[in-house]
């Protein structure tokens, strides 16, 4: 699963019919050329391959003001709504997805409704919790970690990274319990 297909799907969806131009100025004016590989190339290659999986359908509209080839429209078919779905649950539901997929995610999940996005928050959160459990399931009682060198240091990353991502992610099950952001069963 790739970041930048989840937002080249997120972005044209949005829009229900967009151009390349369209789908990279979105995605730049989110920031997603920051915390992702959604460069200008990756975005046409998206666009170019997820058509020729029937996942997007393809319209040639009027030339090019500048003179050049027409220009191509994009909408995202029902298999391509349909994959749009299934990645966007399971980055949000996934217990270590890669931060730039869980990054889009997170900015394209008032897709969902609201109850099914905290269900698949709560289930990451599960999953980072038994994640946590067993890495300190290994450790002796009272365990100094700053003892064990390098190894307590790796030990202690992960224990860390484990604890933090379930925080961020009760955190932000918090702010969708108490109605932040317009969902998808809202409007």
């Amino acid at each position: 699963m790739s970041a930048v297909r989840l937002l080249v799907l997120g972005a044209v969806r949005r829009r229900g019919r967009a151009h390349g131009y369209q789908v990279r100025a979105d995605l730049e004016s989110w920031g997603a050329h920051e915390w992702s590989s959604a460069t200008s190339g990756s975005v046409y290659h998206a666009l170019k391959a997820m058509t020729g999986q029937g996942l997007l359908l393809v319209h040639e509209t009027t030339p090019s003001a500048a003179g050049g080839p027409p220009r191509m429209e994009y909408e995202v078919t029902e298999a391509g709504e349909q994959a749009y779905f299934a990645m966007l649950r399971d980055a949000l539901s996934s217990r270590d997805p890669r931060l730039d997929l869980l990054a889009a995610a997170v900015g394209l999940i008032d897709d969902l409704p609201r109850s099914q996005a905290v269900d698949l928050l709560r289930r990451r959160a599960q999953a980072m919790d038994e994640w946590r459990a067993s890495i300190a399931t290994h450790l002796p009682p009272d365990t100094a970690l700053e003892t064990w060198g390098p190894v307590g240091e790796v030990i202690g990353l992960w224990l860390h990274t484990a604890e933090s991502r379930a925080e961020w992610t009760h955190r932000l099950i918090g702010r969708l319990e108490d109605g932040a952001y317009r969902m998808a069963d809202e409007n």
